[in-house]
């Protein structure tokens, strides 16, 4: 079960929670979980079960009963694709894996296009943090009521359940990739 421990240990510090926080969020108490990290002690599939549910996981998630190896490759042609309408296409690169916690998307804006209007809500989770890097072109980013020109090469990383969007102001392609990050917001 030393495995068991060690994933337990690694997302529960991806998710920034101490022994102590999980230990409230599971039910599970602090010296117990200390324990099942280091590989002391196993946990029963009951404590288990707690502990996933701490970490926003389930059972199966945890024990990763459902993924089929620890390399999922997604090919080019298999990425799911969306948007297209007014100038904006994106694609999914990352695999639907569950309890994933980022995701990364590519996405094209034709010149003059935007990723969604000011009025738009957040899509994100509260909590989640995004960060994209211009790979092609120009960028504006409006967040929060404020412009942040980008160029290509540049990267940026921000509160992405604030307001937002991204706008090519530019006569050329722009394209960027941007990774969301679920949870993690620091301010």
């Amino acid at each position: 079960m030393v495995e068991v421990g060690n994933r337990i240990r690694a997302l529960r510090e991806g998710m920034g929670l101490s022994l102590r926080d999980l230990a409230e969020r599971s039910g599970v108490s602090a010296p117990m979980l200390s324990q099942v990290e280091r590989g002391d002690t196993s946990p029963t599939l009951s404590v288990a079960a707690k502990i996933a549910s701490g970490l926003e996981l389930s059972l199966s998630q945890l024990l990763r009963l459902d993924e089929g190896g620890s390399v999922s490759v997604v090919r080019s042609g298999a990425r799911l694709r969306g948007g297209g309408a007014r100038g904006h296409s994106y694609e999914i690169v990352t695999p639907g894996l569950p309890g994933q916690r980022a995701e990364v998307s590519l996405h094209v804006l034709k010149p003059g296009a935007a990723t969604g209007g000011q009025d738009d809500p957040p899509i994100h989770e509260p909590g989640a943090r995004e960060t994209a890097v211009v790979t092609a072109g120009r960028l504006q980013l409006i967040c929060d009521g404020t412009t942040y020109d980008l160029d290509e090469g540049d990267g940026v990383t921000f509160d992405a359940d604030l307001p937002h969007h991204f706008e090519n102001p530019d006569g050329t392609e722009s394209r960027f990739f941007a990774v969301v990050a679920a949870g993690l917001r620091r301010s």
